[in-house]
């Protein structure tokens, strides 16, 4: 099949997860075609171009560090989009900000017009514009397996939401990511006004309720199609543990990895989500819990891969690559009466 995997740029890339996709994808013998965000250009008169480094499929098998190597070493050709089978959404819009602001919505936009040509775009782009900001999604799934939480901009009413839950919530940015500007307030905290307007300044704040097994770290668990991704009798389930001193179990800031057991409260998450997931098209997701609540959902760029081997399980690059190539095989049989969202989750 021929592949497209879009990042926020290729220059400032790093080997993490949607490199290990990239890299498995080639050495399954597909045509990998790689592009930043900012390399798509539409033509009135023609379909959308897009400007892409390719990896040969006849070059040979390299592991990740190598594939980024390559990728950032090699000049970009023109390729039409309705030439590919499948676009690979990988850009993380809630990281852009400052210059790069117009790239937040870029890869979506033009996600959704190839996706019209009737190229596969995974994740389902339009269910993407829809859910943009995923932390509104996540507040559309049901209450009681998430902490209490509000989002408003609203100084007052998040002090009060403060005092309901005790004296202590988590505050964060509604668009962020990667633990950024995120902050555990308790009565020892002496800067929560300062705290919010900072937040505020850049948009929606969310309150939510703090959870105290969060000191064992919370858990990342990655779904295919729905299901939690399995890889040589391997679930793609990894625990991330905190740094001495820090509540956020980022991986970007110095979280640590280690094993964890299914558990039936996970599970329960998992099916109660994975009705919605599928029917809206959201073929690869990470899930964040902590003990019995799913406190994050990520539908944008979920990562993670790079840090399996550390508690040696595979990276699950394989299954995922595995699972695209069955919706080609689909797509081809059914000669396209199956629609992108349908086709986006089939397993």
């Amino acid at each position: 099949m021929k592949i497209c995997f879009v990042l926020s740029a290729i220059a400032t890339e790093k080997s993490g997860s949607s490199i290990r996709l990239i890299t498995q994808a080639h050495d399954r013998k597909h045509e990998v075609y790689v592009c930043g965000v900012g390399g798509f250009t539409f033509n009135s008169s023609g379909p959308i171009e897009i400007e892409a480094v390719k990896i040969p499929t006849s070059s040979k098998k390299r592991t990740p560090d190598e594939t980024l190597e390559y990728l950032q070493g090699k000049k970009t050709d023109i390729i039409s989009s309705t030439d590919l089978d499948v676009l690979f959404l990988r850009n993380n819009p809630t990281e852009e900000s400052g210059e790069r602001q117009w790239a937040e919505f870029s890869g979506i936009g033009f996600g959704q017009m190839i996706q019209d040509s009737g190229v596969l775009v995974l994740n389902d782009a339009h269910t993407l514009a829809n859910a943009f900001i995923d932390k509104l999604y996540f507040e559309s799934l049901p209450e009681y397996i998430k902490p209490k939480s509000i989002i408003t901009r609203d100084h007052d009413r998040l002090m009060k939401f403060y005092e309901e839950m005790g004296n202590k919530m988590v505050l964060k940015p509604l668009e962020g990511s990667g633990g950024q500007n995120v902050y555990m307030i308790d009565k020892h905290e002496k800067n929560t006004t300062q705290i919010i307007e900072t937040i505020a300044r850049d948009g929606y704040v969310i309150a939510q309720e703090f959870l105290p097994e969060v000191k064992n770290g919370d858990v990342r668990v990655l779904l295919v199609n729905g299901r939690i991704v399995e890889e040589d009798g391997n679930k793609g389930i990894i625990r991330r543990v905190a740094s001495e001193g820090e509540f956020r179990s980022n991986f970007s800031l110095g979280a640590t990895a280690d094993s964890s057991e299914l558990t039936p409260a996970m599970q329960e998450i998992v099916d109660i989500v994975a009705p919605k997931l599928i029917k809206d098209g959201l073929f690869f997701v990470g899930l964040d819990i902590v003990d019995d609540k799913l406190i994050e959902i990520n539908l944008l760029s979920p990562g993670g891969l790079e840090r399996f081997k550390d508690i040696d399980l595979p990276d699950f690059s394989k299954s995922i690559i595995q699972a695209i190539e069955r919706k080609i095989h689909y797509r081809d049989k059914y000669k396209g009466a199956l629609s992108n969202k349908i086709l986006a989750t089939m397993d």
